[in-house]
């Protein structure tokens, strides 16, 4: 099959989505920088088309990291891609009340709010120059409304979509589509340690089919699968008093140090969080 795209980057690759992402990529002929942690899992991706990949472990929060990785991927492959999907992203259950959450906060919003900018920041002004592109943020359903005991990950997902809707207009008019996806429920290890119902589950490889086809068409909202956004928009139209009333009853995510909570790369351990008041530089 010709490749849509030609040159990709993709971060997150390690996941769930983001394997299948490389691997439908890969399969189709284009040249890829797999960025995520786990090295044995990018490389056995690589080796599926070792001349055409490179694997990069930065922290996608350093933005340093990141320019460097993007640097390195257009002098190695010659060219400027024409497809940044920034896929990165963690989740977990999130209570106010309890200070060891507020690392929590903070690491999910570096990683799937600040980690997408940084993603896209060092393409920006190549893809401007030589006039096409495609700019793709994995968001999430989560991101349309908070859900009682997840506020970190509907809080970072939120300001995903927000960040990317300006991004959009900046772009508008310069041949570069900025994609916004809102996966509902995909059957990943972030969803593994779900205690409530996940209605219109998706297998991983049928959301990158899909997402890959949505981004070639030009379309600058997708959701996986469509379904699950009318169901969204319908809650959505409920009253608030009747909303959160329905979401109360139901399970939480899992807290970090949970049984069934995913780990959050970065996340330091409660004993190592800091009780001053302290800026971070990405």
């Amino acid at each position: 099959m010709a490749a849509t795209f030609q040159n990709a980057v993709l971060t997150g690759a390690c996941g769930g989505l983001g394997q299948a992402l490389a691997r439908e990529l890969i399969g189709q002929g284009a040249a890829v920088a797999l960025v995520g942690l786990h090295l044995p899992t990018l490389q056995a991706l690589a080796a599926m088309a070792p001349g055409r990949c490179a694997v990069y472990t930065p922290d996608v929060s350093d933005s340093i990291a990141m320019q460097a990785m993007a640097a390195d991927w257009m002098a190695r492959s010659g060219a400027v891609p024409d497809l940044v999907i920034a896929n990165a992203g963690v989740a977990g259950g999130f209570d106010t009340a309890e200070a060891d959450d507020l690392a929590v906060l903070r690491r999910m919003l570096e990683i799937n709010l600040l980690g997408a900018a940084t993603t896209f920041q060092p393409f920006v002004k190549a893809m401007r120059a030589q006039r096409r592109g495609a700019l793709v943020g994995v968001a999430s359903i989560a991101g349309w409304r908070g859900m009682p005991g997840n506020g970190a990950y509907c809080a970072s997902k939120g300001g995903l979509i927000r960040y990317l809707e300006s991004l959009r207009a900046e772009l508008r008019g310069e041949s570069i589509v900025v994609s916004t996806v809102s996966p509902g429920y995909l059957r990943t290890a972030l969803t593994a340690g779900n205690r409530f119902a996940m209605p219109g589950l998706m297998e991983p490889e049928a959301a990158a089919r899909a997402l890959l086809a949505g981004v070639a068409q030009g379309r600058t909202h997708i959701v996986l699968p469509a379904r699950i956004g009318w169901l969204a928009r319908l809650l959505n139209l409920l009253p608030d008093a009747l909303h959160d009333r329905l979401l109360l009853g139901q399970p939480r995510k899992p807290r970090v140090g949970e049984a069934g909570a995913t780990a959050i790369p970065g996340l330091p351990l409660p004993a190592e969080t800091p009780i001053h008041n302290e800026s971070k530089n990405a």
